[in-house]
């Protein structure tokens, strides 16, 4: 089946127009551009630097939550050790908004031609399925009326899809098929986390949403008056 697709058209754009070639087109897409950004991220960014900054960070956090428990223990102690973290937390927070503007440097180059290859592959794809998932995609909690793809009923059943069926019709909403932004950000997230972990740019101490959410947790904390 797969070679009868590939074998149905020799134009690269009537290609990837249609699954398997738009699957597959995307797929290598969100690659090449995960792997550009993350080498850029490693020729701009001092990445050994934010590493031993995101542990000195995480080591203030972590403080912050050894003290609080010390109100109850012992008062006393708590005043001083809450008193010498609130001087030391003004130096961090300016780390923090150093190693935001470092973090930044990549999109300098990347903002822009991002937005504009994001915008024509938009209006190439339009909402036509690019792949197909085990669940429906309506089923995803705020977003799954935006991400489900289908084809136009108001046209011809697409070609391909006798391929598939084994004769032409129509892909419904229902079906569990997904367009070029979700297909995309699946992708993108995939290899962007395997290519930094290579290379060391996000380690499985100080990097992803697990530490990220920590550190909101450690900020929700607040002293307690005593």
């Amino acid at each position: 089946m797969i070679i009868l697709i590939f074998q149905e058209t020799t134009n690269f754009l009537d290609l990837i127009s249609y699954p398997l070639g738009s699957t597959i087109f995307v797929m290598l897409l969100s690659l090449t551009i995960a792997l550009f950004s993350s080498f850029l991220t490693k020729k701009l960014v001092d990445t050994e630097e934010i590493e031993r900054k995101q542990k000195l960070i995480k080591k203030h956090k972590d403080e912050k939550k050894r003290i609080i428990k010390l109100a109850e223990t012992n008062p006393k102690q708590y005043r001083k050790k809450k008193i010498k973290w609130q001087r030391k937390d003004q130096f961090i927070k300016n780390i923090e908004r150093g190693m935001s503007m470092q973090r930044m440097k990549p999109m300098c180059f990347t903002f822009l031609p991002m937005m504009i290859m994001y915008g024509l592959m938009n209006l190439f794809f339009e909402r036509n399925p690019i792949a197909c998932t085990p669940m429906n995609a309506n089923d995803v909690m705020l977003i799954g009326e935006y991400i489900w793809a289908a084809t136009n009923i108001d046209e011809l059943p697409p070609a391909w899809t006798a391929l598939v069926w084994g004769e032409a019709r129509h892909i419904g909403k229902f079906e569990g098929w997904i367009g070029f932004t979700a297909w995309y950000f699946l992708n993108s997230l995939c290899f962007n986390t395997i290519i930094n972990r290579l290379l060391g740019i996000q380690s499985q101490t100080t990097g992803g949403m697990e530490g990220m959410f920590k550190g909101m947790g450690a900020e929700a904390q607040e002293f307690p008056d005593i």
